[in-house]
C-alpha cells in the first residue's frame, strides 16, 4: 500500500493499521489515529464492529476515547465502504503479487467477482 495514497475500499477487509490511519485522516477522524494503532485496530477488526454487542461497542468507544458523534460518523464511513464494494463502485487494483502480464485478466475477473469477493469473505471464519 501506497504511503501517499489512501487505501481503496475493495481492500478495506484486509487494511493494516497504517490503511486505517490513513482512512481516518481522509474521513476527518485523524485525531484517532494513533490510539487506533496502539489498539491494533485493522481492516478486519473493522469488518467485525458489525457483529460487535453493544457492550462491546461501548467498551470500544472508551478504549479509544472517541466522542459519540466521532463513532456515529466511523459506522457511516464503513456503511458507505461497505456499500461501494458491493455496489463495484471502486476501482479494481491488481494485486502486488499479481505479473503485470496478467492485469488485465485480473481486472475482468475481479470486476465480474466483486459480490461474491464481498460475501465470500464475510463468511470464512
Amino acid at each position: 500500500m501506497s504511503k501517499e495514497q489512501a487505501p481503496e475500499p475493495l481492500d478495506f477487509f484486509i487494511w493494516t493499521v497504517e490503511d486505517v490511519g490513513m482512512w481516518l485522516e481522509e474521513i476527518n477522524l485523524g485525531s484517532y489515529r494513533q490510539i487506533f494503532k496502539e489498539n491494533g485496530v485493522n481492516g478486519e477488526y473493522l469488518e467485525g464492529m458489525s457483529m460487535f454487542t453493544t457492550e462491546q461497542i461501548l467498551r470500544f468507544i472508551r478504549r479509544c476515547h472517541m466522542k459519540w458523534g466521532d463513532f456515529i460518523t466511523l459506522c457511516k464511513e464503513l456503511r458507505r465502504i461497505k456499500v461501494a464494494c458491493l455496489k463495484g463502485e471502486q476501482k479494481v487494483r491488481r494485486p502486488w503479487w499479481a505479473p503485470s502480464c496478467l492485469s488485465l485478466v485480473f481486472l475482468k475477473v475481479a470486476k465480474r467477482n466483486r459480490q461474491s469477493r464481498v460475501v465470500s469473505l464475510k463468511l470464512e471464519p
